[in-house]
């Protein structure tokens, strides 16, 4: 209830006369443990390099993760989504490289635990990377099948945990995808692996500067995943989809893309009271980048851009600008 006061007895300026009162009385805190930093990486080093929808994002070598990661833990992030580059020729219909224990992100994330006790390394549960077609699972007759993708995310996802991800985040939208996986690794006593599930991933047209990362834009051409991912116009599902997430036993949840979802991060943290994440993703990003780069709007629209995503209920934030980002908040100390 707000209390009725006349003006001018109630002056709500008085407390924003000076940036020290403005922050004294603030509502809303972004600190840098609340951001994660995705990261691609390849073993091919003709895939190194900037990326051009995503500016300042580049492909790193795996030679080059541990350069990366000790300029992620001095900026004061503590988390990163790795995310790797395959090659073409490793890609085939039913994404078998995601379960080859050659893969070289397992390799990458056996070192990374070896060598950051504190990192906290979140991996990708998709076949889209691996994919020769792009799509998120095996396909058939044009058809994404959900059971058997559900058996080769259980496998991929338990490569993963074994190789050391703190983390592991199945983002690929199949119905029952985290029962499958949580039985699993609760079966080879890996019990305590955390699993954050992209609960609601909408079929968004914001994705394409992060396929155009991973290699997987040309792979989809013209293809829609608005099958297996969510109709961007309904938020009852979007609960329903969380529900179902939390009941098979996923820890934390992840609502993507942010800004043009605020209500359902709103909402799912308002009505379930968990853990829950959000990913500012690679189209969100690029045009904030884009525009600022180009003098449309001021640099801080990013940071005041985050804060909104916060603001609206998410624990921790999935962005390409956390490193950048850091660097200001660090200012603020």
């Amino acid at each position: 209830m707000f209390f009725k006061r006349n003006f001018p007895n109630t002056r709500l300026r008085r407390l924003r006369q000076t940036s020290a009162l403005r922050d004294l009385v603030s509502e809303t805190h972004l600190s840098l443990t609340d951001l994660i930093q995705p990261i691609f990486i390849t073993n091919n080093k003709d895939m190194v390099g900037k990326i051009s929808s995503l500016p300042d994002i580049e492909r790193i070598h795996i030679e080059d993760i541990n350069r990366e990661i000790d300029m992620i833990l001095e900026l004061g992030i503590r988390s990163v989504a790795i995310f790797p580059v395959i090659d073409p020729d490793k890609k085939d219909d039913a994404g078998t490289y995601a379960t080859d224990e050659d893969n070289f992100l397992f390799k990458v994330l056996k070192n990374l635990t070896e060598k950051y006790e504190n990192l906290i390394t979140i991996a990708d549960v998709a076949l889209d990377p691996y994919t020769s077609h792009g799509h998120d699972g095996i396909v058939s007759d044009n058809k994404v099948l959900n059971d058997e993708t559900n058996i080769a995310l259980k496998d991929q996802a338990t490569l993963l945990a074994m190789s050391g991800a703190k983390i592991i985040a199945p983002s690929d939208m199949m119905d029952g995808r985290i029962d499958v996986i949580r039985n699993h690794l609760d079966s080879c006593g890996m019990q305590d692996t955390i699993i954050l599930s992209y609960a609601a991933k909408f079929a968004s047209n914001l994705y394409g500067p992060f396929r155009d990362a991973v290699g997987s834009l040309n792979n989809l051409a013209n293809a829609s995943k608005a099958t297996y991912q969510m109709d961007h116009r309904n938020i009852d599902e979007a609960l329903h989809e969380v529900a179902l997430d939390l009941n098979e036993g996923a820890d934390i949840v992840m609502i993507k893309p942010a800004l043009n979802y605020l209500d359902v991060i709103s909402k799912v943290k308002e009505t379930f009271k968990v853990p829950t994440f959000a990913y500012q993703v690679s189209g969100e990003y690029s045009m904030i980048m884009n525009a600022v780069n180009a003098e449309i709007i001021d640099k801080n629209v990013m940071l005041e851009s985050l804060m909104s995503i916060k603001r609206a209920g998410a624990d921790a934030i999935f962005t390409y600008a956390a490193k950048a980002i850091s660097k200001e908040l660090k200012k603020d100390e």
